[in-house]
């Protein structure tokens, strides 16, 4: 079996350039939007936006991994890397992706190094004692294969260069990164690839690769992309993975750059969303100060914290009880006082009654 590496016109990726002229002009369209928001955002909500975003994107870029972190000691971690009050304790998994998260979000515009590479490694796999290398690229001379399946018939789906080869084919990636000017999601989705294909550490390859590609898109639009583009890889994760060994034993990737700039999009939309939300918000409670008493506005702020996807299967009787404490009759009243003040819109009957955010 070829891989993509061993071809002989390594690393010239062959694609269809007009393929994604649409798809481009509608993440710049996007990025101009996201930004327009953004700008009307308080400080205090810019904040809050990048700590739910940085820390979202730390969680699930881990859990592409299969590494699951605690969503508190991430956001803690996020919040103090950014210079904000943070008071829950943070583990080192946790603190050490926070802080490639913001790495990426303020360094935009820096070249990315070998030295880049290596702090963010460091970052991200510090913590682990089973590796011979880190901040550092690999050294082993066994293969480095990503494989699946029961140890005594592993299924390859990748197999990287040697180890002896990574320095020159790293210095060759770096200095096409830094010095290519093709369009923002046609670079990002061949760093990614490029990168994965030379799999320089013994582990952490993914969530690297995942960190360049947010710094590429970035750079291109001159500000932080502000994407949620880890959680929507994790939405289609075994996608994600389907693509990538699809386009790992040719340099012709237009079905990956196809893959790649669709999921860039969806992540766009949804951070574009949640900016909407953040400010629908801010606009209901200033609307509605003065009006809700504790409960009222205990259950809301519950409601908007479940994002612009909402809250699952809109809110019960029962969970604006188990949110307030609230008696029966009580909830009834306060339920009703949210519907006729705007907050709320009902849906269903009896107990099948739903409450959903009106804004």
């Amino acid at each position: 079996m070829i891989w993509n590496w061993q071809h002989e016109d390594w690393p010239n990726w062959r694609y269809d350039p007009k393929a994604l002229e649409a798809m481009e002009q509608h993440f710049l369209l996007g990025a101009g939007r996201l930004s327009g928001a953004w700008q009307h955002l308080s400080k205090d909500d810019r904040d809050n936006v990048k700590v739910e975003l940085l820390s979202e994107e730390a969680i699930k870029t881990s859990e592409i991994e299969g590494e699951y972190l605690d969503r508190a000691s991430v956001q803690s971690s996020v919040r103090r890397q950014l210079g904000l009050k943070a008071q829950a304790k943070a583990g080192s998994a946790e603190a050490g992706i926070a802080e490639l998260m913001v790495a990426v979000f303020d360094g935009f515009e820096n070249d990315i190094t070998h030295e880049t590479l290596f702090v963010w490694h460091r970052m991200v796999c510090g913590a682990q004692r089973d590796l011979q290398n880190i901040g550092a690229y690999r050294t082993h001379t066994e293969a480095m294969q990503v494989v699946s399946g029961p140890f005594q018939k592993p299924k390859v789906h990748f197999e990287a260069p040697p180890s002896r080869q990574v320095d020159r084919e790293m210095t060759r990636f770096l200095d096409w990164l830094n010095q290519s000017t093709l369009p923002a999601l046609t670079k990002a989705g061949i760093a990614h690839l490029y990168f994965v294909s030379i799999h320089p550490f013994e582990d952490g390859n993914g969530r690297i690769a995942r960190a360049i590609s947010e710094h590429s898109l970035s750079r291109a639009l001159g500000q932080p992309s502000l994407l949620a583009f880890a959680r929507q890889i994790e939405k289609e994760r075994k996608g994600y993975y389907d693509i990538l060994e699809r386009n790992n034993k040719s340099l012709n990737i237009d079905a990956w750059l196809a893959w790649f700039a669709k999921t860039a999009l969806k992540a766009q939309d949804y951070s574009i969303a949640l900016i909407g939300h953040v400010i629908a918000k801010t606009q209901m409670l200033d609307r509605l100060r003065g009006q809700l008493n504790d409960r009222q506005e205990r259950a809301l702020l519950r409601m908007f914290e479940a994002g612009p996807d909402g809250f699952v299967g809109g809110l019960s009787a029962k969970n604006y009880r188990a949110i307030t404490g609230a008696t029966v009759p009580t909830t009834t009243r306060d339920l009703n006082d949210l519907v006729a003040k705007g907050a709320l819109h009902k849906t269903g009957a009896r107990k099948a009654t739903r409450y959903w955010l009106a804004a």
